[in-house]
């Protein structure tokens, strides 16, 4: 609906406008209406005023589609104001309804884009009304063809796009044996470079899947940030040189000047910062944390683009612990430590079990914090990490579930898909401990909506306390229930008595220190609270059919 604004001095002129014309049945909205051209602003109303109000004012917060004003008005002119709102909507149409008929106000008027000059004392209700449908017709048309140009723009921007994202496709995934001259168009993308060296630099997004989700689409999301890089090298030396590998990774070829007085990795940097602080200034209208990464690569000639493009892919784990925002030189090389982060599994296990089952909320950042920053110091590979934390939070969704806690936390098709986006290890500590603090307050919901919350109570308390002796009468204590009376009801609500219970709970936490540490069967036994190893033998064959030392030599057989 488009929207009018009349603006006339005289008010029996406005009047007249507003009840003589049928606005509901030209569909067309009566924005408002002001008595002079710049003292207008107080109240947004579709309705007369006696006292004007400033029109120049009111459109800088609502512009309207069609004006309608008076030439002779105190404060502004109805000329002035055309050209003022002209400039901030060229696209504005207006009707001027005047007294004067001096060929020097309309010659005026039509410099200006006017789309009529009516005079007052000649003003027809019918004619201002075919007057209207006329521009309303002209607006629809102009809607028409503007979207029509913005489709064949963006789909031409989009083609160009696709056409550079094929390009550095080919020339990464070429065979080495068959390498092109891709400074001339005879590749399939039809793209090409100059024939000048050229400094590679890797741009990744930092925790793409969280910021992608700001958009209506994933597309979108690329799109968005694609045109406001591009934006900041329109006509310089960088213009189309960046190039959209993946998703969340893209290229920038910065072209290399030989002179011994530019700094070109110097400038390369200051290039990149602009960028950052560009695509921050613009994405942070929707994402406060966008942020995006650079890795620089080293000076290298069209022929051998390949060669370094490939490298800067490799360096996974350079990417992975840089800095948020960071803007780095790639390395040659980067050593692995030699420890073995599985090593130290059980004990995070345990510990985040604590803090779950505690529904300590307020201690998930230090957990986390600690465990990355230790990850950190010793520079563990990216995926032995990925998958570290991968297996932490499936074993706690599987311990919830054993507690009835809740069916579904975490989906393990949906983790993966998350995990394998996470480019930096700041990405994932902020992921983890999103998960993590998610898992708590599931299992605090359910733990007070269930039935018999005490049993759940009881399995908590079991599985905090699984390397100690217990006893019914210690828990039922714990719970404040009669041991007879909890010893029915956990047998009505968990299908198995208290003793059976704890039995399976140990077992099961055998089998993990069978698996995940190189303790002794006997310091197992121990540990779990068990004066007879060969009693616990026995128990740990009967559920599981297999003594503890079979067990973990089948769990040690490779795959």
């Amino acid at each position: 609906m488009y929207k009018v604004m009349l603006v006339d001095d005289d008010y029996p002129a406005i009047e007249f406008l507003s009840e003589m014309i049928e606005w509901n049945e030209l569909n067309i909205e009566l924005q408002s209406t002001h008595e002079n051209g710049a003292n207008a602003l107080a109240i947004e109303l579709q309705s007369t005023h006696e006292n004007g109000a400033n029109a120049l004012a009111y459109a800088q917060t609502d512009m309207p589609d069609i004006l309608i004003t008076d030439i002779g008005m105190p404060k502004m002119d109805g000329l002035e104001l055309t050209k003022k709102m002209k400039q901030r909507k060229p696209d504005l149409q207006v009707a001027i309804l005047s007294c004067h008929n001096e060929f020097t106000y309309a010659q005026k008027a039509i410099k200006l884009g006017v789309q009529d000059y009516i005079l007052k004392e000649t003003l027809d209700p019918e004619d201002l009304t075919e007057l209207l449908m006329s521009i309303k017709e002209n607006l629809e048309n102009n809607q028409r063809k503007n979207l029509k140009r913005l489709k064949l723009e963006n789909a031409v921007e989009r083609s160009k796009h696709l056409a550079k994202e094929k390009f550095i496709k080919e020339l990464i995934y070429q065979s080495p044996n068959a390498k092109k001259d891709w400074c001339y168009e005879n590749n399939f993308s039809g793209f090409k470079l100059e024939k000048r060296d050229y400094i590679p630099v890797l741009c990744f997004i930092e925790d793409y899947n969280a910021l992608k989700a700001s958009y209506a689409s994933e597309d979108t999301f690329q799109f968005a940030v694609q045109n406001v890089i591009e934006e900041v090298v329109h006509n310089s030396e960088y213009e189309d040189k960046h190039f959209v590998f993946e998703e969340y990774k893209s290229f920038m070829l910065i072209p290399y000047q030989p002179s011994l007085k530019i700094d070109n990795f110097g400038e390369a940097a200051n290039l990149l910062r602009v960028l950052q602080k560009t695509l921050k200034d613009y994405l942070n209208i929707q994402m406060s944390f966008f942020q995006m990464s650079f890795l620089i690569g080293e000076q290298i000639a069209p022929e051998d683009l390949q060669f370094e493009l490939t490298n800067l892919l490799a360096s996974n784990t350079q990417r992975f612990y840089m800095e948020p925002s960071a803007i780095m030189r790639r390395k040659e090389t980067h050593d692995h430590t030699k420890e073995d982060l599985f090593h130290y599994y059980d004990q995070a296990a345990m510990e985040l079990r604590r803090l779950i089952f505690k529904k300590e909320i307020r201690n998930i950042p230090p957990y986390v914090t600690k465990w990355l920053e230790f990850i950190q110091e010793n520079t563990f590979h990216p995926d032995v990490v990925r998958e570290w934390i991968l297996k932490l939070l499936l074993e706690l969704k599987i311990k919830l579930k054993a507690l009835q806690y809740f069916q579904t936390s975490f989906n393990l098709e949906i983790l993966h898909k998350e995990i394998v986006y996470i480019e930096t290890i700041t990405a994932l500590k902020n992921w983890f401990i999103d998960s993590l603090e998610s898992a708590i307050i599931l299992t605090t919901e359910s733990l007070y909506s269930s039935k018999h919350k005490e049993i759940l109570e009881a399995c908590v308390y079991v599985s905090l306390n699984i390397e100690k002796k217990l006893y019914l009468d210690e828990v039922a204590n714990h719970i404040f229930l009669n041991p007879s009376y909890f010893s029915r009801l956990f047998k009505k609500e968990m299908g198995k008595t208290f003793v059976e219970y704890v039995k399976f709970i140990k077992v099961e936490r055998a089998k993990e220190l069978l698996d995940q540490t190189t303790h002794s069967i006997g310091e197992i036994c121990e540990r779990l609270g068990y004066d007879n190893q060969s009693y616990f033998i026995k128990l740990f064959k009967k559920h599981e059919g297999l003594t503890p030392a079979e067990y973990r030599k089948i769990q040690n057989l490779p795959e």
